[in-house]
This record gives structure tokens, sequence and C-alpha cells, in this order.
């Protein structure tokens, strides 16, 4: 798969501001579409970057990037399925629940994916991990990224 040196991760701060707010108005109706209820005590696990990468390259982990398209635009993990947060409840279909297929959530920074981590655990996946740091972080270390697509 060809690298490539993708955009500024940073939108100009008035996107980002309301691609923020947007995120947070989603996850917190994720979470109230999930119930007030908590299954699994309100711990949703993380996993490190590193891990993460590692797992990916080695194929034992399925690993979602739910940033928008606009946010993939700027670069994606190779081998990574894309699957914006705002399409989540249509799709969620493709989200693997059997707990033998580990999934991984990645977003920018690890907020949007570590709440919907919280509503997926609600809805009865038990497998179901974010990443901590987020793609942010990977663009940061200069970590390889494909276009959306390839």
């Amino acid at each position: 798969m060809p690298v490539f040196s993708p955009a500024p991760i940073h939108a100009p701060l008035h996107r980002r501001a309301w691609l923020s707010l947007g995120a947070t108005v989603i996850a917190a109706a994720l979470l109230l579409a999930a119930g007030c209820s908590d299954k699994q005590g309100g711990q949703v696990s993380a996993v490190t970057l590193e891990t993460a990468r590692a797992d990916l390259e080695a194929g034992r982990v399925t690993l979602f990037d739910i940033r928008e398209p606009e946010e993939h635009a700027t670069g994606v993990a190779a081998g990574a399925h894309l699957l914006p947060m705002s399409q989540i409840n249509q799709r969620i279909g493709e989200i693997p629940k059997d707990p033998a297929k580990p999934v991984l959530l990645i977003c920018n920074t690890q907020n949007r994916s570590q709440a919907t981590a919280q509503a997926l655990i609600k809805h009865g996946y038990t497998n179901v991990q974010y990443v901590k740091g987020g793609m942010s972080e990977w663009g940061r270390r200069g970590w390889p990224l494909v276009r959306p697509g390839t």
C-alpha cells in the first residue's frame, strides 16, 4: 500500500470546535440511546497505540476508524475499516459481535472512540476496546498513513 504525506491532521480552530461539538453531541446521543444501566461496571478497556498497531499489522484485531470522512482524508492506518461515528447506528452490523474477534475503535484523540466503545458494550459487545492517543498521536509519531480506500 502506498504511503503518503497527509495534510496536517489539525483543522482550523473554528472547524475543530464545530467537529468537537458535533462529536460530543453524537457521543451523548449514543450513550443515552444505550440506556442508563451499565452491565460492565462503567469500565471501558483501552489499548496503547503500540499494541493497537502491532495487533492490526499481525491481523489479530479489527480496527475501526470512527472519524468522519473529512478526517479520514488526512490519512488512515493501513487495514483500518472506515466507519464514521455518524453512521454507526445505520452500519452497526459491520462491527463483529463475536467475542473471539477483538474490535478496536480509534478516533482523532480517543474521546469519541471511548464513548462509542462504552455504548457498544452496553449493547452487548464484549470484546471492544478504544485506542489511547488516537490518530492524532499516530500522525505525531510519523507512523505510516494511507489514503482512504487503498
